[in-house]
C-alpha cells in the first residue's frame, strides 16, 4: 500500500465504526464483520474474501494506537487536497510547516493539501526529502516508512535509516494460529523473522529492522510483510478463539455423552454433549483457543448430529419405534407461521 492509498480508503467506513470510536468499538466491529464475512462461511465468493481482507487491513491500522494517529494525520491533511499552498508573502511553505502539519510539532500553518489540480501525490512530497517512491511511506498496514532524509542523513543531521522494504509468504493455519519462525530471500539478502501466534490472512507486519540496510552503519528499514495463510479443513480462527466442527451419534445427540474432541497443539479435550443436543449447537470450552499477546482464547465446538445412511434390521425396527413413540411431535410446528410474518 502506497501513501496515496491512505488518503483515499477510509478504514473507518470499512468497520462500520466513528473516527472516535474507542479500542473496544474498533475491536467488536471487526470481530462481528471478520465472522460474517469468513471465507469458511462463504466458500468461493471472491467478494466476500476481498471485504474480509479489507476488514482485516482496516483493523491492522485502527487497532494499532500509532498508526492509527499517523493514518488520522494523513486523512486530516488529505481532507483539502495534495499540494502546497504559499505562505505568508508568497514564500513556499517549509519544511517546518510539513513537519508540523503531519506529526503535530512547531512550525507555522501556511501548508495545505488537495487532490485536484494535478498537485503532487504524498510520495512526490516526501521523496523532496529523500524518501525515494520505493521508500516504504506508508505501506501496508505499518506507519511512515524509512523517514526525511534517506540516503544523506535524517532530520537534524541524525543518520538516516534503510528504506523499508515489502514482501509476500505463505503459512500454513497451523503456523499462522500457534507462531512460526520463517525464512525468506528479501532484496537479494536472506532473512529470518518471527511470526507471532494469532497472525490472519491478508494481515499485514511490520518487521522492525528487517528491511534495507542503512547507509554508513545507520539502522536498516523495516520489512512490511503481507501473510497469506492457508485454511484448514477442520480448524478455523474467530480473533482468539478456535472452531471446529465435530459430529456426534444420534443416539449420543439424544442421550447425551462425554466425546473427546482434537487440539490443535495436540492431545485432547473431554467436552460433555448435553442429552437432547441439536445439530449445530455451539459447545464452548474455556481456555482451549490460541494464545497470543491479547491472551487466550476459547475452543468453540460446532456438534453436527449424525444420520446414518444404512439402517436395517434391529436398528431399522428400532427407529420406526421411536418413531412411533413420537408421533406427537412435530419438529415444523409454527414454521409457516413464523415464515409469513
Amino acid at each position: 500500500m502506497t501513501g496515496q492509498d491512505w488518503f483515499e480508503k477510509d478504514f473507518y467506513a470499512t468497520l462500520g465504526v466513528a473516527k472516535d470510536a474507542s479500542a473496544e468499538e474498533i475491536k467488536k466491529a471487526y470481530r462481528s464483520k471478520a465472522k460474517k464475512l469468513h471465507p469458511d462461511r462463504h466458500p468461493g465468493d471472491k467478494n466476500a474474501e476481498e471485504q474480509f481482507k479489507k476488514v482485516g487491513e482496516a483493523y491492522a491500522v485502527l487497532n494499532d494506537p500509532e498508526q492509527r494517529k499517523q493514518y488520522d494525520a494523513i486523512r486530516a491533511m488529505g481532507a483539502g487536497g495534495a499540494r502546497f499552498a504559499s505562505g505568508p508573502g508568497g514564500a513556499a511553505g517549509g519544511f517546518e510547516d510539513v513537519f508540523s502539519a503531519v506529526f503535530g510539532g512547531p512550525g507555522g500553518s501556511n501548508v495545505r493539501f488537495q487532490t485536484n489540480g494535478g498537485g503532487p501525490r504524498m510520495e512526490d512530497i516526501f521523496s523532496m526529502f529523500g524518501q525515494g517512491a520505493g521508500g516504504g511511506f506508508p505501506q501496508g498496514a505499518g506507519g511512515y516508512g524509512g523517514g526525511f532524509g534517506q540516503g544523506t542523513g535524517g532530520y537534524g543531521g541524525a543518520p538516516a535509516k534503510g528504506r523499508d522494504l515489502s514482501a509476500r509468504t505463505r503459512l500454513s493455519f497451523r503456523e499462522a494460529a500457534l507462531g512460526t519462525e520463517i525464512r525468506l530471500t528479501v532484496g537479494g539478502r536472506p532473512v529470518t523473522a518471527r511470526i507471532p501466534a494469532g497472525v490472519h490472512d491478508g494481515q499485514k507486519i511490520r518487521l522492525r529492522g528487517k528491511g534495507e540496510p542503512g547507509p554508513n552503519g545507520a539502522p536498516a528499514g523495516d520489512l512490511l510483510l503481507t501473510l497469506d495463510v492457508e485454511s484448514h479443513p477442520v480448524w478455523s480462527a474467530d480473533g482468539n478463539s478456535l472452531r471446529l466442527t465435530v459430529p456426534v451419534s444420534f443416539d449420543e445427540a439424544v442421550l447425551g455423552a462425554t466425546v473427546q474432541v482434537p487440539l490443535l497443539d495436540g492431545g485432547t479435550v473431554s467436552v460433555k454433549i448435553p442429552a437432547g443436543t441439536p445439530s449445530g449447537r455451539i459447545l464452548r470450552v474455556k481456555g482451549k483457543g490460541l494464545t497470543t499477546s491479547k491472551g487466550t482464547g476459547d475452543l468453540l465446538v460446532t456438534v453436527q448430529v449424525a444420520v446414518p445412511s444404512h439402517v436395517e434390521g434391529r436398528a431399522r425396527r428400532a427407529v420406526e419405534e421411536l418413531r412411533d413413540a413420537l408421533a406427537g411431535e412435530d419438529p415444523r410446528s409454527g414454521l409457516a407461521e413464523a415464515a409469513g410474518r
